[in-house]
């Protein structure tokens, strides 16, 4: 199944972002369980996210992160979705 990488850039206030963290981190561990989500995990020293999933495609992958409570929260300013081809690490074929 295709990988694709997600970048996330936050433009709301940290304050609404902390308040809906719990919620929107309860959400990925589910996608996490059902292994469509491979890793996450803010950026050091800016406003962004790094996201891995597996997906049919990327308009599959984000019909699903339209659900996700930090977009719903208007959190988020961009999202993008670009397809990955890991060749070495744990997520290579």
């Amino acid at each position: 199944m295709p990988i694709f990488a997600v970048t996330y850039l936050y433009t709301a206030p940290t304050k609404q972002i902390d308040e809906i963290r719990p919620i929107h981190r309860a959400w990925l561990s589910e996608l996490l369980e059902q292994r469509v989500l491979l890793a996450s995990g803010p950026m050091v020293d800016t406003p962004e996210a790094l996201l891995i999933f597996r997906s049919e495609s990327a308009e599959e992958l984000a019909k699903l992160l339209d659900n996700d409570p930090f977009d719903i929260a208007g959190c988020i300013g961009s999202r993008t979705i670009q397809s990955w081809n890991p060749v070495f690490g744990p997520f290579g074929s």
